[in-house]
Formats: structure tokens, C-alpha cells, sequence
């Protein structure tokens, strides 16, 4: 039937497939993605999936209605940069970037960021594909089952390669939004790369009644901010990577939800597939390791996004319309910005704006309490940066940094108690219990 389809001869309408993948409809469209499919056909031995789809994909998005830098621009922002990193000097001891910031194209970004979006994309493209060659082998007679495992490796290319392609939508859609590399709270370039983009900058700015060296600056800042942070916690990165990927590789897909779509699945009319692949009924309720990795997931970036906020203002405080532009910023992840359209569509994340608000309003008391080194220490282990509890009620925490400014031994609490136990060799005790003898 898929041989049959990708000649032309199965009486379905590509575009209602398009339409149903969540792909745009129009015949350039169309044509791309048959040619990705036969393409998958005629290479899948091994069932893997070929990336360079969402690439191209992504890159021909990103390219349509692109501008070039002006000179002029260039020469703003690079001067931005200069002065944004000065400001930072001011209001934060994480040291300077090793590499210069740089000014990218959307093609240059999304060509920077893929590997990174294929990493977090992949465990949630495999659970796909397992679930199509579930029900498959599931449903086949017996006498066919020799079929079906030949063709798993089909389907998974096929899936796969329809996967690469709304991979590439959403990533070369991004391309048009984001501002900077790291506007959606992950570093998305290598070696911790600040980088804005210039078009996308302008378009930020229109409409507003703001000069547009000031939103230069602010967003300068924001950016360099981002990536000294990561910098300086290098654990930071792969810790949100791999919760997001672990978090990805818990997506199952529902089966019996899918055979009854099979069942009854009208080619002329795919609405209903299209439909239950947009609103999540194909995925079944998180699973409580999900829901855990999701909590620690949504904690970490709102202190990565909180610390930003109040270091940027911190920073730009000279800059008379810092305020406007720093609610701008908060509208656009309010109304869910590059970040939550991204997640939510690639791995089914959503974040909550509030908790980024609490998380920014817990650094700026700690901030005022012990200043800006004490705040920063916070991030040299991820033992020790605040949790989902400190920025829920971080009065406990700022009188345990205050006590250490004043050079007071803070009183033990039940982690500092068992683990001078565990040095001693008494693991075993516990309050009110005797240490065993020795064997």
C-alpha cells in the first residue's frame, strides 16, 4: 500500500496526509514530503531516521522572507554586546565568555541548534514507531508475522521520515521567533556561543514606542547573561538535556486508541487523525516518573530564567525604557513564547510562566539579603542551587546564607546529620538509635 500511495496509485490525497501530519498543504510542500518518503523507502534497511529531512526542512522555512543584515545593524548590535558585557561586570562575579557573541541568520541558527533538537526529538520519534509496529505485529495473522517483521524497519523510516519533517516545521517556525540562542532557556549553540538574531530582533521591536539601541542593549544582556550562567555551571546543560530527553523516552503512545483511528479511518477525510494528533489523546496520562522529572525539569529552567530576569534588570537598570521591554519579554512567555511552543509540540512539555515569576521574585531576595556572590555561589553544584520549596518560601534558605555571611555555623539539619553519621560509620543510627556493635 505505501509502494502503491508513493507512486500515486492508492486514491489518498497527499495533501490530507500533509494536512493530517500537521504539514503545510501547499504542492511545494507536498512534493517535499513524497520525495522524503520514497527517499525513506528506498533506504530503510536499517529503520533509522534521517535528520537531514528536518534540516532541509527547517533551513527552507527559515530562508523564505529572510533579510540581510544591514551594516548599520551590525554594527549596533556588535557595540551592544560591548557594553552589555560591561554591564554584567557590574552585577555579577561569573566570569566573561571565552568566545566573542555572535550576529546569525535564521538558517545559521537552525543549521547551530539541530543536533540539539534531533537529540531531544528522538526518544519521542522511536516511541512512535514502536507503537505503529506494535499494533502491526499485534493485529497481523500468524501466518504473516514473517511480513510484518520485514516491513518494521519500513514503517520506521516512514514514520521516521514524518517525524524529521514536522521536526523541521516547528524548528524552522522557531527560526522566525526566537531572538537569541538562548531565548527558549536551554543552550541550543555549542560552547556556551551567545548569538542574536539581528531579523528577529527587529521584529521584537516593531510597534513599540521604544529606541531601538535600547532594546539592543536589554536584549544583549539577556543573552550574555544566559550564557556566563551556563558557563559557569556546566553541569547545568546536560542536566536539563537529559531531563528532557528522559522525560521524552516515557511517551508511549495509546494502541488501542490508534487501532480504533485504523479501524475506521477514512482517507478522503483524515480530520479525525489529524485531530487526535493535535489535542494528546494519542498519548496516554504522564506516568509518575514523568510527573517527577517534569517538577525537577520546570524547577530548574524557572531558576536558570529567573536568575536571567534579575540579573538583566540588575544590569540595565540605566536604561530609561528597561522596564517596557522587560514586560514585553514577560507577555511574550506569558502568552507562551519560542520556549512552551517548542516543548509542547516536540515533547509534550508544558511550562508554567507562574513558576518562573516566583523563581525570579526568590532571587531578588536573595539578591537584596546577601548580594550578588553569595546568589551566585548557588550554582557551583547542583547539590546545593535552591529548590522547588526554597522558591515556593525562600525565607529558610536566606537565613542560612545569612548566617553563613556572618560567618555563623549554620545548625545541621537531617542531610548534614546522616551524612557526618555515614563519615563516622554509623550509616545505621538514626535519632534516638544506638550505633551497632562491630561484627
Amino acid at each position: 500500500m505505501l509502494r502503491q500511495f508513493l507512486a500515486g496509485n492508492a486514491g489518498i490525497d497527499p495533501s490530507q496526509l500533509a494536512g493530517a501530519a500537521g504539514l503545510p498543504g501547499d504542492p511545494a510542500a507536498v512534493n517535499a514530503m513524497i520525495s522524503q518518503l520514497r527517499n525513506a523507502l528506498q533506504g530503510a534497511g536499517d529503520g533509522s531516521i534521517n535528520w537531514k529531512a528536518a534540516t532541509d526542512q527547517a533551513v527552507t522555512l527559515a530562508t523564505t522572507g529572510a533579510v540581510s543584515t544591514s551594516p548599520e545593524q551590525r554594527a549596533a548590535l556588535d557595540q551592544a554586546f560591548s557594553i552589555a558585557a560591561l554591564w554584567l561586570d557590574d552585577v555579577t562575579g561569573i566570569s566573561e565568555l571565552t568566545s566573542v557573541p555572535r550576529l546569525v541568520s535564521r538558517a545559521e541558527w537552525v543549521r547551530a541548534t539541530m543536533p540539539v533538537w534531533t537529540q531531544l526529538a528522538e526518544p519521542v520519534a522511536t516511541s512512535i514507531s514502536d507503537a505503529l509496529t506494535g499494533v502491526l505485529r499485534d493485529q497481523a495473522p500468524e501466518e504473516f508475522q514473517g511480513m510484518v517483521e520485514n516491513a518494521g524497519a519500513l514503517l520506521r523510516s516512514i514514520g521516521g521520515a514524518l517525524f524529521a519533517m514536522q521536526l523541521g516545521q516547528v524548528v524552522g517556525q522557531l527560526s522566525t521567533e526566537v531572538v537569541s540562542g538562548g531565548d527558549i532557556g536551554i543552550p541550543l549553540l555549542d560552547d556556551n556561543q551567545a548569538a542574536i538574531l539581528p531579523q528577529n530582533v527587529t521584529a521584537f521591536g516593531e510597534g513599540l514606542d521604544i529606541p531601538e539601541d535600547q532594546i539592543h542593549l536589554y536584549l544583549a544582556v539577556r543573552e550574555i547573561a544566559h550564557a556566563r550562567l551556563f558557563r559557569h555551571a556546566r553541569w547545568l546543560r546536560l542536566h536539563l538535556i537529559s531531563s528532557i530527553t528522559e522525560f521524552a523516552r516515557g511517551i508511549r503512545i495509546d494502541t488501542d486508541r490508534l487501532e480504533s483511528l485504523a479501524e475506521g479511518f477514512d482517507p478522503s477525510n483524515p480530520e479525525e487523525l489529524r485531530q487526535a494528533m493535535v489535542d494528546g489523546s494519542l498519548i496516554p496520562p504522564k506516568t509518575d516518573a514523568q510527573l517527577a522529572t517534569l517538577v525537577r525539569l520546570e524547577t530548574t529552567l524557572a531558576l536558570v530564567e529567573g536568575w536571567v530576569d534579575v540579573v538583566t534588570a540588575r544590569a540595565t537598570s540605566r536604561l530609561p525604557k528597561a522596564d517596557a521591554i522587560a514586560e514585553m519579554v514577560r507577555r511574550r512567555r506569558a502568552t507562551g513564547g519560542p520556549a512552551e511552543s517548542a516543548f509542547s509540540t516536540l515533547v509534550g512539555l508544558e511550562l508554567r510562566p507562574r513558576r518562573l515569576r516566583e523563581a525570579a521574585a526568590m532571587w531578588q531576595q536573595i539578591t537584596d539579603a546577601v548580594g550578588d556572590d553569595a546568589r551566585d555561589d548557588l550554582w557551583s553544584h547542583p547539590d546545593v542551587i535552591p529548590t522547588g520549596g526554597d522558591i515556593d518560601d525562600p525565607a529558610a534558605l536566606i537565613a542560612r546564607l545569612e548566617a553563613r555571611a556572618r560567618g555563623e555555623v549554620p545548625e545541621p539539619d537531617d542531610m548534614d546529620t546522616a551524612l557526618e553519621n555515614l563519615l563516622r560509620g554509623e550509616a545505621g543510627s538514626g535519632p534516638g538509635e544506638e550505633t551497632p556493635p562491630a561484627v
